[in-house]
Order: structure tokens, then sequence, then C-alpha cells
């Protein structure tokens, strides 16, 4: 076996009775809930045990799927499987960086807490969007976004296929509509409370940089790759200034994977609610292993690897 990945996934992958199976059954799970009710204003196993509408809601989701992660992660770490990287997608970043041992679980559910109110609160309803642009490739898509009118750019590049595009809402619609033009299969409007991952939100980057000066980070104990640069983090020096632009920054996640496989990862575990980064990964490349681990019964995936 080469070197194993833990990869985290972002919002959107949500939803309601996630981590329960976890939290009822393990120890080390449970503690991560407990803490998070512990140190937020809100109830975080309410949130995602109960049916309920704020999962869905930008400022409840991000605390909410950090925790779920993390008591998944705390179990098949338990189990004796230690990642060699660690990556995540948007929010999920955080993720990484607990399971990296540069920020205490209790810091980045707080982070992500403020994180979610200012990603929420930096647009007023409406003024921003975001759409999915498929089967366009992302040469062509930032062809066609250079001679956009307006602000929007590209928020994720997420795999082969697959680019999400963001900013000031009539601009993301003109954009869609350049981008069927010259022959993208469909553009679909997302379902978000505001223009993730364009300038739009510098002045939120902005705040949870201020946010993050009370928080204590440490170097990486292994290496993680960050969402804005596609590159290897080994050193503290970087990371809150990488999570300040990483609000208002293109997550470069399919080039994350790419330089993660150059340096030798062959086995890419996806922690957390869902199993939307093995999706990605099937269209980056077929030739790695990808698993996910969101419910209990996954957890003889890692046994498989463990060879035990």
């Amino acid at each position: 076996m080469g070197r194993v990945v833990f990869m985290f996934p972002g919002q959107g992958a949500q939803y309601v009775g996630m981590g329960k199976d976890f939290y009822d059954e393990f120890p080390c799970s449970r503690e991560i809930f407990d803490k998070a009710n512990e140190v937020l204003d809100i109830d975080v196993k309410k949130l995602c045990f109960e049916e309920n509408e704020d999962i869905n809601i930008t400022e409840y989701t991000q605390a909410a799927m950090v925790t779920a992660s993390v008591a998944i992660l705390k179990k098949v770490e338990e189990m004796g499987l230690k990642p060699d990287i660690t990556a995540g997608l948007s929010l999920g970043e955080y993720c990484a960086l607990v399971a990296a041992d540069v920020m205490t679980f209790e810091d980045a559910v707080k982070v992500v807490r403020q994180r979610g109110i200012l990603m929420q609160d930096t647009v007023p309803a409406g003024e921003g969007a975001m759409s999915a642009v498929l089967g366009m490739k992302k040469e062509a898509i930032e062809t066609v976004l250079a001679d956009a009118e307006g602000v929007v750019t590209i928020a994720n590049y997420n795999c082969p296929g697959q680019i999400v595009i963001s900013g000031e809402t009539e601009a993301v619609k003109k954009a869609g509509e350049a981008l069927k033009e010259a022959g993208a299969r469909r553009v679909l409007p997302l379902k978000v409370s505001g223009p993730f991952h364009s300038p739009m939100l510098k002045p939120a980057g902005d705040k949870l940089f201020e946010v993050l000066s009370d928080v204590e980070v440490k170097d990486p104990v292994i290496p993680y790759v960050a969402n804005t640069t596609a590159e290897f983090i080994t050193s503290k020096d970087s990371v809150k200034e990488l999570l300040g632009k990483q609000v208002s920054s293109s997550v470069c996640w399919e080039q994350s994977i790419e330089k993660m496989i150059e340096d030798g990862a062959d086995t890419f575990v996806e922690i957390g609610p869902g199993k939307t980064l093995c999706g990605f990964m099937r269209k980056i490349n077929r030739n790695v292993k990808a698993i996910n681990i969101a419910k209990v019964e996954d957890l003889e995936k890692i046994k498989e690897i463990l060879g035990c």
C-alpha cells in the first residue's frame, strides 16, 4: 500500500441523522458531539440527529458537518488507520487540520461556527449566486469568464466535467448562458445562501482572519494540502492566512487530488457524511482506491485496508 489520504467533505453533504450511529456506539465519537455542545451556542446533537430546517442553513451547517466528520474520524483513528496526508473540500479543510493536529477540535468547531455566520451574512440575500457547470473543460470555462461582465469567477474545481461558478446574481446568470452557448452540457443554479468562494466574500475572509488571530495553530504532524494553492503545507506559518483567503478564493480540489497522487498517494479515505468526494475521485483518477466512511457499517472497509 502506498500513501493514505484522509479527505473530508464540505457543505452540501449534510443530512439529518449524520453521525448518530457513531454517537450511539462509540465513546470516542460521543465525546466529540459532547464537546461541540459544550463550546458552542447551539445544540449540535439536536441539529444533527433530529428533524429540523436549520441543518441546511449555512450558519448552522458548518459546525454540524465538522462535528459529525471529526466524530467519525476519531473512530477511524482508534481502529489504527493513520493518514500520510490530509485534505478537505472547503469547510472540510478544518477537519483536515484537526486530523493533522494543527488545530484542536474545540477551536476548529468554534471557528467554523463564526465562518458560517460570516459567509451567510456578508452578502445580502439575492445579490449573489452559484451554478454548477457540467461537461466543459476548465480552460474553456476560464476563457468565457474572462469576458464576462460583473463579478463571476470559478468557485470550485471539483473534477473533470464539474466546475462551480460564483458571483453576482446577474453576472452568474449571464455567464451561465454564455457557457451553454460555448458548449457546456448543463448549467445548474445551486440552492445556496451566498456567492461562496468568490471575491464578494473577501470581507468575510478578512473578519475570519481576525477570528483566527486568537486561535493556536501548530505545525502539521502530517502534511495537509491547502484548497487555495493545491500545495502541501508543512508549517503553521501560512495556515491562518490561507484559511482567511479560502473563503473568497477558488477551491482547487481536482488539482489537490492530482498533487497527492503525484506524491505517491494511492488510497483515499473519505471521512464524513455522504460520498461526494469518492464520486469526484472516479472522474479524476480511477487508478487509485477511494472509499467512504459515513456509517458504522462502512468501518469494515477500514479493516480491509488494515488487513484484519
